[in-house]
C-alpha cells in the first residue's frame, strides 16, 4: 500500500443530538471519501471523536443540573449508535475525555512553549457577579460589533463566520441566567498568531489552487483584511486539560485550542490500540501523507488557519517530547473541503426549537442508503442547500430506485431464472456491447477525477449518469424480447448487463455500501466490498472508553472494472430499495409542525 490517507473529521460537541444538516455538512462526505481512497487501495486513517470538553457540554450540564462527564457520556454513547448504523468507518471514533489526549494536547501547549510562540498577558475577561465565576466565551452572547446580529457568541459569529474579541461584544449577556456580565481582568497564556502569520500565509497561498473559495475568504482573505492577533488558549475553568505549568491551578486549556489536537491524539490512541505505538508517524511526520479535513464553514477559521499555525509552532519539538523516533515536522492540512450549511423546508435548522431531521429519528423509519444518497446528490459544497421531504420522496423514487435499483433487480432477476442462477456465457460481444462497457469502465477514471477534488456531488451524479447509460442500452437491446427468438443474444446481452453492474456496484460503493454489498453478494462474490465496524470498550485513566472502530477483515473492493465471469452462481435476488409512497411527505411535513 501508498499514499497516506488521513482523514480528518469534525468533532461533534457532545451536548445533542445529530441532524442531517451534521451529517451533510462533515461527516458523511469524510466516509465517502475514506471508502473511494480505501477501494484504491490507499493506506487510509479515518479519525474523529466527542468533543467532550467544549462550553456547550457544559452549558447543557448546568441546565440539567448534572456533570458534563455525564452530559458527555450520555451523548458520546448515541454518537457511536448513529454512525453504526449509518455505516461510518471511523477506524477511530473516540472523544477528547482520554488520558492520551490530555498527554498529546499538553505536550502541543509545551512545544509552543518552547519554540518561543506562546506568552502569557493579561486581559479583560467576562466576569458573572451573579455566578461568581469567569465565563467561558460561548456562555456570553450579545451583537456582533462587525455585522450587527445579536445572536452571536463572544468568540465567533454564526453569522458573518468573523472570530470576535469577547471584550467588543455589545449588549454581551450571560446564557445561564440572562445577566448582564462584566469585564475583569485575568491572566492567560496566548499564541503568538502575529508571529507565526508570514508562515500561515505562505501556507494558504500554497493551497490557493484547490481550496474551495469559501475556504480562502474566510482565511486569507480575513488575514489579509485584519491581520492576525496573539489569540488567548486557555481559560478559567474546572472542565478540561490542565494546564502543563507550575502556578496554574484552576485554568485549562481553552476548547478550541486543544478540540483539534484530537485529531493527532486520536492517530496517536489508533496506534497505541493497534499495538503498534509509532504507526502514526505515517501520517504525521511523513511528506507523502496527504491530510484531509471535513468540516463545516463555521469552523473553517480554526482549521484553515489556527491548527496550521499550531502545527507550524509545534514544530519537531512535539515528536520529541512523545518519543518520537523521527525528527519531523507535523503533516499540514493537505485540503480542507468545507461544506456549506443544509436547511430544513427553507428555514435554518435549529436544535432548540426542534427544527430538524435526527438523524437516529430518520434511521427508525428509513433504510441508511437512501440517507446517504439524498444528503450527497443535496450537499452543500458550494453553497446552502434545503432538505425538503417532497424533493427526498422523488429523489428515491424517481432516481434510487427507478434508475439504479429497479436496473440491477430487472437483470438480476431475469438472468436468474434464465440461466439457472447463473451468469450467461455470452459468446462474441457485439459492438453495442463494447460500448456499453467501454462507457462504463471510463467512469472509474471519470468519477475518481471528482473524488480526487472532493467534488462528491458530482462524483455520484457521474454514476448515476453511467447507470442510466446501462438502462439505454437495455432499451435498445431488450433482453427479454431477445430471448423469445435468441436466447444466445440474449444472453450476450444479459452479461454485458451483469457486467456493467458490477462496476457501477463499485462505483456506487463509497455513497451506497450497504446496498452495494447486497448487490455484491447478489453477483455471487464471496469476499464483502468493505470491512466492518465494531465497538471496543478500553480501561482509561480518566474512565471507562468505548470507541468506535474500523476492521477491513477481508476486504476485497477494488477501485476497477468488473471481471464477472461466465458462469459463476449467482444469489437470489432482492430489491435493493423499497419504493415510497407519497404520503410520507405529509407525515415528515407533520412531525415538524408543519400545517399540510
Amino acid at each position: 500500500m501508498s499514499d497516506p490517507i488521513l482523514v480528518a473529521v469534525a468533532w461533534p460537541y457532545a451536548n445533542a443530538q445529530i441532524h442531517v444538516g451534521n451529517l451533510t455538512g462533515s461527516y458523511l462526505p469524510a466516509d465517502i471519501f475514506a471508502r473511494y481512497q480505501r477501494l484504491r487501495g490507499r493506506q487510509v486513517l479515518m479519525v474523529s471523536g466527542s468533543d467532550s470538553h467544549g462550553t456547550p457540554t457544559t452549558v447543557r450540564a448546568d441546565a440539567e443540573g448534572t456533570s458534563p462527564l455525564q452530559v458527555y457520556q450520555r451523548y458520546h454513547a448515541t454518537f457511536l449508535e448513529l454512525f453504526q448504523k449509518l455505516g461510518l468507518t471511523y477506524d477511530l471514533y473516540t472523544s477528547t475525555h482520554t488520558a492520551n489526549h490530555f498527554q498529546v494536547s499538553q505536550n502541543i501547549f509545551l512545544a509552543l512553549k518552547q519554540n518561543g510562540y506562546l506568552y502569557t498577558d493579561r486581559q479583560l475577561q467576562w466576569y458573572a457577579p451573579s455566578q461568581k465565576r469567569f465565563l467561558p466565551d460561548r456562555y456570553v452572547e450579545g451583537t456582533c460589533y462587525i455585522c450587527g446580529y445579536t445572536g452571536a457568541r463572544s468568540d465567533q459569529c454564526d453569522r458573518c463566520g468573523n472570530l470576535l474579541d469577547p471584550s467588543r461584544l455589545i449588549d454581551p449577556r450571560s446564557k445561564i441566567d440572562g445577566s448582564t456580565p462584566e469585564l475583569r481582568e485575568t491572566e492567560h497564556f496566548y499564541i503568538d498568531l502575529a508571529k507565526l502569520q508570514p508562515q500561515i500565509v505562505d501556507f494558504l497561498h500554497q493551497h490557493e489552487g484547490y481550496f474551495r473559495l469559501n475556504v480562502l475568504r474566510q482565511s486569507l482573505g480575513q488575514i489579509q483584511a485584519e491581520g492576525l492577533h496573539g489569540r488567548p488558549i486557555t481559560r478559567d475553568l474546572d472542565w478540561g486539560i490542565p494546564v502543563p505549568v507550575e502556578g496554574w491551578t484552576g485554568k485549562c486549556l481553552y476548547v478550541w485550542f486543544e478540540a483539534v489536537i484530537g485529531y493527532l491524539s486520536a492517530a496517536i490512541e489508533w496506534s497505541q490500540l493497534t499495538g503498534e505505538p509509532q504507526a502514526w508517524e505515517t501520517w504525521w511526520q511523513n511528506p507523502a501523507a496527504r491530510a484531509y479535513y471535513f468540516i463545516g464553514k463555521d469552523n473553517i477559521p480554526f482549521h484553515a488557519v489556527i491548527w496550521p499555525g499550531q502545527l507550524i509552532g509545534a514544530g519537531t519539538t512535539f515528536g520529541k517530547l512523545m518519543g518520537s523516533t523521527k525528527e519531523a515536522p507535523l503533516t499540514l492540512p493537505y485540503d480542507v473541503p468545507a461544506n456549506e450549511f443544509m436547511n430544513l423546508e427553507g428555514q435554518k435548522i435549529s436544535g432548540s426549537r426542534n427544527w430538524a431531521v435526527w438523524g437516529l429519528d430518520f434511521l427508525t423509519r428509513y433504510d441508511p442508503d437512501p440517507l446517504r444518497y439524498y444528503l450527497t446528490v443535496n450537499m452543500p459544497e458550494a453553497k446552502d442547500t434545503d432538505w425538503d421531504w417532497e424533493d427526498f420522496y422523488h429523489r428515491n423514487n424517481d432516481e434510487l430506485v427507478a434508475t439504479w435499483g429497479n436496473l440491477a433487480n430487472r437483470v438480476l432477476s431475469f438472468a436468474y431464472k434464465h440461466w439457472d442462477g447463473r451468469v450467461p456465457e455470452p459468446g462474441a460481444l457485439e459492438p453495442e456491447d463494447q460500448r456499453i462497457l467501454q462507457t462504463v469502465e471510463a467512469g472509474f477514471e471519470s468519477v475518481a477525477e471528482q473524488f480526487e477534488a472532493v467534488h462528491l456531488r458530482a462524483a455520484l451524479g457521474e454514476a448515476m449518469r453511467l447507470a442510466s447509460e446501462v438502462n439505454k442500452y437495455l432499451d435498445q437491446t431488450g433482453p427479454w424480447l431477445q430471448i423469445k427468438t435468441d436466447k444466445a443474444a440474449a444472453g450476450r446481452t444479459v452479461f454485458t448487463a451483469l457486467r456493467a453492474i458490477d462496476s457501477l456496484k463499485i462505483l456506487l460503493a463509497p455513497f451506497l455500501p450497504f446496498t452495494s454489498e447486497q448487490l455484491n453478494t447478489y453477483l455471487g462474490h464471496e469476499k464483502p466490498l468493505f470491512g466492518e465496524q465494531y465497538l471496543q470498550t478500553e480501561k482509561d485513566a480518566l474512565a471507562e472508553h468505548t470507541v468506535l472502530r474500523y476492521n477491513p477483515g477481508n476486504a476485497a473492493g477494488r477501485w476497477e472494472p468488473s471481471h464477472l465471469p461466465s458462469g459463476q452462481v449467482l444469489q437470489p435476488p432482492q430489491p435493493l430499495f423499497r419504493k415510497l409512497d407519497a404520503t410520507i411527505v405529509e407525515e415528515e411535513r407533520a412531525r415538524l409542525g408543519l400545517k399540510v
